[in-house]
């Protein structure tokens, strides 16, 4: 694969993306986003971006919050959008509740990019050793960082994150995908 196309419900998941993928992909992988300005914005028009879409070799992935919607149901839909547009191998992957649920699953990595070494400890607490069933995983940083802001936050913890350290199993399943991609 040369080229992988990232389809991403807003601008916080293109800057977590860019600060986190270039280090672990290997350099002839051309990565490439397309940002829509919310969930609605990307069901409406997730399938005219990707048949317009013309550089051959190339991977779609299709990345969306589960907010407060059904898991399965969303990302059902999102494939019926994806075959609909003559893509029905395009990955579509869902962020259990929020992107933030790939931060919380490693403290370590959210302590090093705030510069604040205790939060690393909030790791062990059993609330967080399960992310995904977090209700709100930005409030939680929000609570823990008070400065914290989704774009920025999402520039500063990508570099830090460690796939083998992260605590979430969506991260985990949206992380096993890319390898699988780039290999």
């Amino acid at each position: 694969m040369e080229h992988i196309v990232f389809f991403l419900e807003g601008p916080s998941e293109q800057d977590f993306l860019k600060a986190f993928l270039p280090a672990l992909l290997p350099g002839h992988i051309h990565l490439h986003y397309q940002v829509f300005q919310g969930k609605q914005d990307m069901e409406k028009r997730l399938a005219l971006r990707m048949r317009g879409w013309r550089q051959t070799n190339t991977c779609f992935v299709v990345l969306r919050d589960q907010d407060s919607g059904d898991c399965i149901a969303i990302k059902h839909g999102l494939q019926q959008i994806c075959t609909s547009a003559g893509h029905p191998n395009a990955l579509v992957r869902i962020a259990c509740r929020e992107l933030e649920t790939f931060f919380i699953g490693d403290w370590t990595a959210v302590a090093a990019a705030f510069d604040m070494p205790a939060l690393a400890k909030l790791g062990t607490k059993a609330m967080y050793r399960q992310p995904d069933l977090l209700g709100s995983p930005s409030a939680e940083l929000k609570k823990h960082i008070s400065q914290y802001q989704k774009r920025d936050g999402a520039r500063r913890i990508g570099p830090h994150l460690d796939p083998a350290r992260n605590k979430s199993k969506s991260f985990e399943v949206f992380m096993r995908s890319i390898q699988q991609i780039a290999a």
